[in-house]
Formats: C-alpha cells, sequence, structure tokens
C-alpha cells in the first residue's frame, strides 16, 4: 500500500509540533498563529497573481486535459499535460512567475511577523 503524497512530512510536521508542546508549552499558540499567516499569505499570493495576470494563467497554454492522468500507459513517453505547440516557454515563464509571487508573498509574512 502507497502512502499518500507528503505523509512524511506531515509525520514530522507533527513530532516538531509535539516537541514544542513538550519543551515550551506556552508557544503553541504562536507557532499556530505563525503557520497560519504564511498560509493564508500563500493564498493571497495566488489570488494577487491571477488578479495581475488575468490572461495569462499558467492553464491557458494546455493543449487538453487528459482523461488518464495518473494511469499508466504502456508505451506512452507523454507529459500528465500536453502544452500547445509554441507555447512551452511561455508556460514555463507563467508558472515560475506564480512561484516567484505567492513565494514572495509568504517570505515577506514570514519576516514580518
Amino acid at each position: 500500500m502507497k502512502l499518500p503524497r507528503l505523509t512524511v512530512w506531515l509525520v514530522i510536521a507533527a513530532i516538531l509540533l509535539f516537541t514544542i508542546l513538550m519543551l515550551y508549552p506556552q508557544q503553541i499558540g504562536v507557532a499556530v498563529f505563525k503557520v497560519s499567516l504564511v498560509a493564508t499569505a500563500g493564498v493571497v499570493g495566488y489570488y494577487l497573481d491571477r488578479s495581475i495576470f488575468p490572461y495569462a494563467r499558467p492553464d491557458g497554454y494546455l493543449a487538453e486535459i487528459p482523461l488518464n492522468r495518473y494511469k499508466a500507459v504502456k508505451g506512452q513517453q507523454e507529459a500528465d499535460f500536453r502544452v500547445n505547440d509554441g507555447y512551452h516557454l511561455v508556460f514555463a515563464l507563467a508558472m515560475i512567475r506564480r512561484a516567484v509571487i505567492v513565494g514572495f508573498a509568504m517570505l515577506a509574512v514570514g519576516l514580518g511577523a
């Protein structure tokens, strides 16, 4: 049986939270507050990107969404999502742009909090 994605990181986070609880129980509220601030900043960064670049969404450059995306087809050598011909660089830049905006929003809140 295969574990769900990021299960190892969930266990590591739980162990660290338990360690904080044992060593400094008064700091649990602060830790939860900071995590919620950074998570909220990620969501705000995502919607900031969507509002600044409404016509340059990364999924707009995809050719189609195949039905068997996560099912391995024998002999198939394609990616999960096909990008329209000639738009590979634009698609990559749109993905990087979104990641940078979300990352900097999270960094700004993380450094300021």
